[in-house]
């Protein structure tokens, strides 16, 4: 049986910091790069709550490789844009030290919206994530998908980590971003659904309760989109640079394609609970790839490296299917060299100076463009 892997396309929303390049503060930049970007690169780019953020999304990419060539020439549009403006940009998951009550609000009816019902949390989640959608062949293969790739979400989250630092802080964690944002209301990682139609059923509840005017304030860490037929993997704090983005889409889409594979042969992977998941989640948030995650079908502590290698294991059957397995290979390039959390670290633990971190983040922005 031949099996259809077209279906497995790629979009790609990243997030990037809007910089001050003497002083590396977070800049209100006005909408001034979107309104620029947008006679170039369409809506392509996009205003978000906060005005020191801009949100880029590639088209619907075929493959990885497209997905490279798309999130590769939107950093440096972009960047081009913001230099022609006197500003800078980078991308990490935080910034090191500028502090939130500072930062101007985008004036537009749905975060007016968001910040009144939610007040601080929504003004204090100057946060920087990356997006993926992988497109699917229908809804109900989406959520049986999205059901099974729960469990892996903390693997591809803690090669992703990239915010160790908050308000001039060293925070402890490799991802701060996530403690950010667990102050919102439906976050984290969700419960499995029995069908496409319990979950639907699920949003008209909360819509017909005044829970939520649509389902895009549902902000879980992977969703059913309410709108495409995709599944949209959201844990991830956005990565330094653009291989890494791409390697973490590709990790999404293989894992995706893995899951499909094994539906095929009748095959399933086990459902863990929401509750244990999340212990996972949070040791990938706290250590990063240098932590132990446990792996429940041993009900023991695995080292995370480990679990990592286990995962591009099981992931092999389908890279060349894809044609990913060389932004796959990346991985192993994460892991000797660190996350960008580890790479922040050990800039500040050179110099003891959190500008030269934002200085670090800014240089990486276009690195290996």
């Amino acid at each position: 049986m031949i099996l259809n892997y077209k279906s497995f396309t790629l979009g790609v929303e990243e997030e990037y910091m809007v910089l001050d390049p003497v002083t590396q503060e977070l800049k209100s930049h006005e909408q001034q790069i979107v309104h620029e970007g947008q006679k170039v690169i369409k809506d392509k780019v996009k205003a978000e709550m906060h005005q020191a953020v801009v949100e880029v999304g590639t088209d619907i990419c075929a493959d990885v490789d497209e997905a490279f060539t798309d999130v590769s020439t939107l950093r440096k549009t972009i960047s081009g844009i913001a230099g022609g403006l006197g500003l800078a940009m980078g991308a990490a998951g935080t910034h090191p030290f500028s502090h939130w009550e500072s930062q101007l609000i985008t004036d537009h009816i749905r975060y007016n919206e968001i910040v009144n019902e939610l007040q601080e949390a929504a003004r204090s989640n100057l946060i920087f994530g990356l997006h993926v959608h992988v497109g699917m062949e229908s809804r109900e293969m989406a959520n049986h998908i999205a059901n099974s790739t729960r469990y892996f979400l903390p693997h591809v989250f803690a090669l992703s980590t990239n915010s160790p630092f908050w308000e001039g802080r060293q925070t402890g964690y490799k991802s701060f971003r996530t403690k950010v944002f667990d102050k919102f209301p439906r976050t984290g990682i969700p419960d499995a659904f029995e069908s496409i139609e319990a979950y639907d059923n699920y949003v008209k509840m909360l819509i017909k309760t005044n829970c939520i005017d649509n389902a895009k304030k549902i902000w879980w860490d992977l969703r059913v989109h309410p709108f495409f037929n995709t599944v949209e993997f959201r844990i991830c704090d956005i990565p330094l640079t653009v291989d890494e983005t791409i390697t973490i889409a590709a990790l999404f889409q293989a894992i995706c394609a893995r899951i499909y594979m094994l539906r095929h042969k009748n095959l399933n992977f086990i459902q863990y609970s929401r509750a244990l998941l999340n212990e996972n989640k949070w040791r990938a948030s706290r250590y990063g790839v240098d932590g132990y995650l446990i792996d429940f079908g041993k009900e023991e502590e695995v080292n995370t490296r480990a679990l990592i290698y286990e995962l591009l294991d099981f992931l092999d059957p389908v890279l060349d299917h894809l044609g990913s397995r060389h932004r796959v290979q990346h991985v192993h390039k994460i892991l000797e060299q660190g996350t960008g959390a580890d790479r922040q670290l050990a800039v500040y633990n050179e110099t003891k100076s959190l500008t030269s971190v934002v200085e670090y983040i800014r240089g990486q922005y276009l690195a290996g463009l």
